[in-house]
């Protein structure tokens, strides 16, 4: 069983820079692909970034590459999402995800966190 535990939304600035920390309870951290969706209010939960196990392979969403960061250190079981540039599009309850069962851009993962606002003004 993992436990996931998201922080570090907030209200920032359409221009500004947020990190987003997701810490996991249980031992099998390290060797599970880890995700970042989002969900923005009326839509669908959707794909934001997701890193392997040992962090040495990421993926983005067209929408989020070359202003977002995924990384993780396994020593610290923790996952982070590091979103720079922000835009008021970027408004989204942000979620942190662990072990996908399908591809990793799918919403079907077998942990979720509880979820972080992120609100981008402009």
């Amino acid at each position: 069983q993992v436990q996931l535990v998201e922080s570090g939304g907030g209200l920032v600035q359409a221009g500004g820079s947020l990190r987003l920390s997701c810490a996991a309870s249980g031992r099998t951290f390290s060797t599970y692909t880890m995700g970042w969706f989002r969900q923005a209010p009326g839509k669908e939960r959707e794909f934001v970034a997701a890193i392997s196990w040992s962090g040495g392979t990421t993926y983005y969403a067209d929408s989020v590459k070359g202003r977002f960061t995924i990384s993780r250190d396994n020593a610290k079981n923790t996952v982070y999402l590091q979103m720079n540039s922000l835009k008021p599009e970027d408004t989204a309850v942000y979620y942190c995800a662990a072990r996908p069962l399908r591809d990793y851009a799918v919403a079907y993962y077998d942990y979720w966190g509880q979820g972080t606002q992120v609100t981008v003004s402009s």
